[in-house]
This record gives structure tokens, C-alpha cells and sequence, in this order.
């Protein structure tokens, strides 16, 4: 049982009041992951800027990594929210299962970003060398090394607050990865 609440919007500051109004406005809710930062009064708008920060990285590219990492971290509640927004970014259920193990047969490059990603995550930062080599064949590049590790740390830091917190999954619940057969 979790000692952490789901702060509504009377019980978390001014300011996450404002950010708690434009998400229930941009998404038609708060997630309840998002509202759990708000027990600090700067956390969620500084993990709003950092998540939604420029990259070199797509959407559907930003998924993969998201997917990825979230498996290797085995967050229930960043699976759900990602399965559902890889739906949202054109990836299937096969898909988005083959993500989540750190592969895409379907797509070669995007197969060595979620190889990367997985390695990275695995391995604390400590990259395989020809997971890196693969990556760069792949057509990406040292920046776009640098903008997949900070969103394995975007990613973690959402994965670490959940596992700590507990609190409730309000997505789909993402199917388990070890029932199928990737």
C-alpha cells in the first residue's frame, strides 16, 4: 500500500494549480503520475520542461525510448502510458511489444535507437561499444546520443517516482512482456 496520495487540485500549490488547469485543458485530465510531482511546489513544472524540452528526436522516436527504458525499469504505470501513446504515434500492439524488449524488426533504425536505449538503461551509461557502432551506422549521429540519454533520464526519473509512490495506473494497463513471445 502506497504513502502517497494523488494530491487533487485544492492540495498542491498556486502554480501547480495553473499547470494542473493547462493539462486537464491540453489532455482532459491529470495524470496521476503528474499530479504526484506536485507534492513538490517546483518538481512537476520542472519535469514538464525538461519532458517537453527541444530534441533531435521525433515523437515516434521519443516512444521507443520511452517504451524501452520503462521495460528495463519495470514501471507499470510508464508501460500503460506509453503503450497508449505509441498507439497514439502509429505503432501496433506487436509493435510497441517488440519496443518494450528493446528491438523493431520493422523498422532498422529504429531497431538500433531501442537497442541503444535498452543499453544505456541495462547498463547504467555504460554503452556497448557495438550497440553505439550500431546506432551511428543506423544514421544517427553524437548529438542524437546526447539527446537519447537525457530522455533515458527524463524517463527514469518518472520510472523511479512510481516505483517509490504506488500511486494508481489511470491508463489501460499495458500487457505483460513476458506472456508473449517477441
Amino acid at each position: 500500500m502506497s504513502t502517497f496520495n494523488v494530491p487533487t487540485r485544492e492540495e498542491v500549490s498556486a502554480n501547480n494549480q495553473g499547470i494542473f488547469d493547462n493539462l486537464k485543458n491540453a489532455l482532459g485530465f491529470v495524470p496521476n503520475l503528474y499530479a504526484t510531482y506536485a507534492h513538490s511546489d517546483t518538481a512537476l513544472e520542472n519535469y514538464l520542461n525538461f519532458a517537453n524540452a527541444k530534441t533531435s528526436l521525433s515523437a515516434k522516436e521519443k516512444e521507443v525510448v520511452n517504451l524501452a527504458v520503462s521495460q528495463v525499469n519495470n514501471c507499470s504505470y510508464c508501460l500503460s502510458a506509453h503503450t497508449a501513446i505509441g498507439k497514439m504515434n502509429g505503432f501496433t500492439d506487436d509493435q510497441i511489444l517488440e519496443l518494450r524488449a528493446g528491438k523493431a524488426s520493422f523498422d532498422n533504425k529504429l531497431d538500433a535507437l531501442a537497442k541503444l536505449a535498452k543499453n544505456i538503461t541495462e547498463n547504467r551509461g555504460a554503452t556497448d561499444v557495438d550497440v553505439l557502432e550500431n546506432f551511428f551506422n543506423a544514421g544517427y549521429t553524437k548529438g542524437s546520443v546526447v539527446d537519447v540519454i537525457s530522455l533515458v533520464g527524463d524517463k527514469t526519473i518518472s520510472n523511479y517516482l512510481h516505483k517509490t509512490t504506488q500511486v494508481p495506473v489511470d491508463f489501460p494497463e499495458a500487457q505483460s512482456l513476458e506472456t508473449e513471445t517477441v
